[in-house]
């Protein structure tokens, strides 16, 4: 007889809420966190300042991927996945990301400049797409110096978003993980991949007239470092 690999539905709901579970006691400390840190100015002489950014920052990075693992639960677990497409300003969109992002880029004394047209509108899962953006500025933040970079343009119509920062580029490893996400997770790389697979997976969601998303990993750009690029129909 065949064994069954497929797993109990019991066993994928309790994971599913263990982790939900994780994720929200990550969001009451990473509140915790930014009140604490907004209580001072970001060139504080407290020693504990920097500690509290560090910590700040990893408890963002497990928050993100729990998000992800979850995303990714109801994906492979259920029939049917909440893809929620509406039309959205972008102004408003960039917004939320930019003050989901400001206490740890405070804290860090990174500076975030944008680059869109208020007036923009596009069709597009605004939740998963904030996600994306929010975990791309987040991994950002690991190896920028001091500055990082959100545009926007449509060209052709599709739309482009980067997030570029002033490191010295991504390492080659995350270069190779980037090209290869569609062909399955790189667990040998210095990153997991899965903020990469579950950007792609997101990507692929958004289709218009038989064209779909895509995400791509590059050095370069205005800023000179890394580029996490995520283009949408």
């Amino acid at each position: 007889m065949m064994e069954d690999r497929g797993g109990s539905p019991e066993l994928f709901v309790f994971l599913a809420s263990t982790v939900h579970d994780m994720k929200n006691s990550l969001s009451v400390l990473g509140g915790t966190l930014e009140s604490l840190l907004g209580k001072h100015a970001p060139a504080s002489q407290d020693a504990s300042y920097p500690q509290m950014a560090h910590m700040l920052y990893q408890t963002r990075r497990l928050s993100d991927n729990l998000m992800q693992l979850l995303a990714l639960y109801k994906e492979v677990g259920k029939p049917t996945y909440p893809f929620e497409p509406v039309t959205v300003p972008l102004g408003e969109l960039v917004h939320q990301v930019a003050s989901q992002s400001r206490v740890l880029l405070d804290a860090k004394d990174i500076r975030l400049d944008l680059a869109f047209s208020e007036e923009l509108l596009w069709t597009l899962d605004e939740d998963l797409v904030i996600g994306v953006l929010c975990h791309a500025i987040n991994n950002a933040v690991r190896y920028t110096r001091d500055r990082i970079r959100l545009s926007i343009v449509e060209q052709d119509g599709m739309l482009e978003f980067r997030v570029e920062d002033n490191g010295m580029g991504f390492p080659p490893s995350m270069l190779e993980a980037g090209a290869v996400v569609g062909q399955g997770v790189n667990f040998l790389t210095n990153s997991s991949g899965l903020g990469l697979f579950f950007a792609s997976e997101v990507a692929k969601m958004h289709k218009r007239r038989q064209r779909g998303g895509s995400i791509r990993l590059e050095n370069g750009g205005p800023l000179g470092g890394g580029c996490f690029v995520l283009t949408l129909p």
